[in-house]
């Protein structure tokens, strides 16, 4: 499976790094790309897993566009991105 994932809050490459970390952890994905500059995750899974993504990502502080980006929402994913400049 191939799934393209357009999200909010991607700002930096802290946080691709925490993205990246997170979503390689989940079984069957094997490959992960994201372009910072138009906030888009590609992921290449061996299970139709999409859903489990979105949701992880969701829970990370990247929800899916059209979905809510609730204050919570920007409050993880700056966390998620502080994360992710000390791991990187």
């Amino acid at each position: 499976m191939k799934a393209e994932v357009q999200i909010e809050n991607l700002k930096c490459g802290g946080c691709a790094s925490t993205i990246k970390k997170a979503i390689l952890a989940i079984e069957g994905v094997s490959k992960i790309e994201i372009d910072i500059e138009k906030s888009i995750v590609l992921i290449t899974s061996e299970n139709d897993n999409v859903e489990e993504i979105k949701l992880k990502l969701s829970k990370l502080g990247y929800p899916e566009v059209g979905d809510k980006n609730t204050v919570l929402h920007k409050a993880k994913s700056f966390v998620s991105c502080a994360v992710g400049r000390i791991d990187s």
